[in-house]
């Protein structure tokens, strides 16, 4: 068996055991690399020497967990809650209720699209706004795997679609390696190419409305650091400054000079607090850890991914998978179209990246869909869905991993069951049909 297909399976029904998604990555990764041709000690070189590919965003996850900690000791999160609270009035006022929970899931909406774009951020907002939503999100009866498939829609559709912040990068990705692969686009033509493949995750978006739409009960506790806190004006002034700051440091490095942001953006909304007496000397460094532990889980996802990622590659089953399926195809487009999504499906969910999927995927698609004849749009719309798709229901994508670093802020959300299955079931089914009839009529 391909060993890419055998890591990602081990990977896959291990999480769905309720192993510990790290503890996942790293058997399929082993598994992977033996059956793939390594002998134990290539493998675990290779598994270790891959671990540093994501220490970047390890370390920007747990710095901005540390700020998010730190803004609860301002009050902003005990304003939200209550300005949240008023919205939401009374527990019989079943109306206003409704109304309420349809503004805060436009809030989350938006903002999780405006992540991606306007304010392009990624998912540094999730422990900043989620966490002190969950209490309110409780009253409502809100099924929180809502509003998981909900944020992976903002994270993952304006990439694919909207050629500007993070999806300028990937449409530049897509168009470089697709023009190695021997087939020069404009970048003007991938918002078109991804346009039925988009529609299909707004269909898988709308019909996650219909399957979670009965109300869901959860025990309201106290989230790890954000205990109640007394708030000014003045304090919650304060936070929105520091929140206004972090985010400016993040575009002016990312924008300006093209460096990662994260890091320095919550370090510099840290020391606003500092500075301005919202958060204590003698306070900080329990906040600040306590803001790290509630985001180290996603680090070591990500740690993990980066080394599974790193022996799939080495082992070279990525691309003997992509040639068999070429060899399946036969001249069927039909067929082809349908398994190149389905590899890149299992890239994906492997990898955990959509964005390192269409390097590795689109110099072999490229010179398969010229020779079974689809049209320059068309072949757009394959590579660029196959490499998407995965990171919407893969365990190691930071898709998923954001919402359940908010929404599991109390303990009350899994990973696997309410983020990772729930966003598998209504994007990915979608993309694959929609993907493949963009394949057919492009």
């Amino acid at each position: 068996m391909n060993a890419v297909i055998l890591a990602v399976v081990v990977m896959l029904i291990l999480s769905l055991l309720r192993v510990n998604v790290v503890f996942a990555l790293v058997t399929g990764a082993l598994v992977g690399g033996l059956t793939g041709g390594l002998d134990l000690k290539t493998t675990i070189e290779t598994f270790t020497g891959g671990l540093g590919s994501n220490a970047t965003v390890a370390l920007s996850y747990a710095l901005l967990g540390a700020f998010a900690v730190a803004l609860s000791k301002t009050g902003l999160p005990d304003a939200m809650v209550d300005a949240a609270i008023k919205l939401v009035g009374k527990e019989g006022e079943e109306r206003k209720k409704s109304l309420s929970k349809v503004l805060i899931l436009l809030v989350i909406l938006t903002i999780s699209i405006f992540s991606q774009n306007v304010v392009p951020v990624h998912i540094a907002f999730i422990p900043v706004l989620i966490p002190p939503l969950l209490k309110v999100l409780n009253q409502l009866e809100v099924d929180r795997r809502l509003i998981a498939v909900v944020i992976a829609f903002g994270l993952i559709t304006p990439y694919m679609l909207l050629p500007v912040g993070f999806g300028a990068i990937f449409h530049d990705i897509l168009q470089k390696n697709m023009a190695s692969g021997g087939l020069e686009v404009s970048l003007k033509d991938i918002p078109q190419a991804m346009l039925i493949p988009s529609a299909g995750m707004v269909i898988g978006l709308a019909a996650a409305f219909f399957t979670y739409r009965k109300k869901r009960i959860y025990q309201t506790k106290n989230v790890a650091g954000q205990q109640r806190a007394f708030y000014t004006k003045k304090s919650v002034g304060f936070a929105v400054l520091a929140i206004a700051v972090s985010l400016s440091v993040q575009l002016i490095l990312s924008q300006k000079l093209e460096v990662e942001g994260m890091i320095f953006g919550a370090l510099a909304g840290i020391i606003v607090l500092y500075a301005t007496g919202s958060m204590k000397w003698n306070e900080a460094d329990e906040l600040l850890t306590t803001g790290m532990r509630m985001m180290a889980f996603i680090g070591f996802v990500m740690l993990s991914a980066g080394g599974f990622a790193a022996v799939m590659q080495e082992t070279g089953h990525i691309e003997s998978l992509v040639k068999t399926s070429a060899d399946l195809i036969n001249g069927n487009q039909s067929l082809a179209a349908l398994l190149m999504l389905l590899v890149g499906l299992l890239v994906t969910m492997g990898i955990g990246s959509s964005f390192s999927t269409v390097p590795i995927i689109a110099t072999i698609f490229v010179p398969l869909c010229l020779e079974l004849g689809f049209s320059p749009m068309a072949t757009i719309a394959l590579v660029g869905t196959a490499g998407a798709l995965g990171d919407a229901g893969s365990p190691a994508s930071d898709s998923t991993l954001g919402p359940t670093s908010g929404l599991n802020a109390d303990g009350e959300h899994n990973h696997i069951w309410d983020t990772v299955v729930p966003t598998f079931l209504h994007y990915n089914i979608p993309l694959i049909i929609f993907g493949w009839i963009a394949a057919m009529v492009l």
